[in-house]
């Protein structure tokens, strides 16, 4: 009688999804899509990386907008504090350092002013790697651009952004 029940068993049932290994095999098979092929946390993946239309951290400063509109400016030295406070635990000390170095390239002569932001833009980038100012990383990238083009109406908003970032940050 045991036989005839465990051929019963066998010959009566589809092959099983986790190979045919048991009881075990069994809930791997209906649970496989969500543990065993992850595709729970794979759906966990997908709403960590959720944006990935759109760029990592905030979007760039435009420097045109930045020369052309104080508003513009305001609102992005906001931003700026806002995510070192939530993001860093930069000092104020090493903000004003930066910015008395800012000034002193602003006031470079014309000839000079360009090495003197590309230099101060190393500055910047060694100081962002050396205390973790990830927060600062849209700054360096406005340096970049400022440096680029070359224009002393861009080094003066690009002081006066950061004058306001180190006013804001007191």
């Amino acid at each position: 009688m045991a036989e005839e029940q465990q051929q019963r068993k066998e010959g009566n049932r589809p092959p099983r999804e986790g190979g045919g290994r048991g009881p075990q095999g069994a809930g791997r098979g209906e649970r496989g899509g969500e543990r065993g092929d992850r595709g729970e946390r794979g759906e966990r993946g997908e709403r960590r990386g959720f944006d990935r239309g759109r760029p990592e951290g905030p979007p760039e400063i435009e420097l045109e907008k930045l020369i052309g509109d104080s508003l513009y400016l305001d609102n992005q030295a906001h931003a700026i504090v806002s995510r070192m406070r939530d993001m860093d635990s930069g000092t104020k000390s090493q903000l004003r350092r930066l910015y008395s170095a800012v000034r002193r390239a602003v006031r470079a002569p014309e000839g000079e002013r360009q090495h003197e932001f590309v230099m101060l833009r190393a500055r910047l980038a060694y100081t962002i790697a050396r205390h973790g100012l990830r927060s600062l990383d849209q700054l360096e990238k406005l340096l970049l651009q400022v440096t680029r083009k070359n224009d002393a109406r861009g080094y003066e908003r690009f002081k006066d952004l950061f004058e306001a970032i180190v006013a804001y940050n007191e």
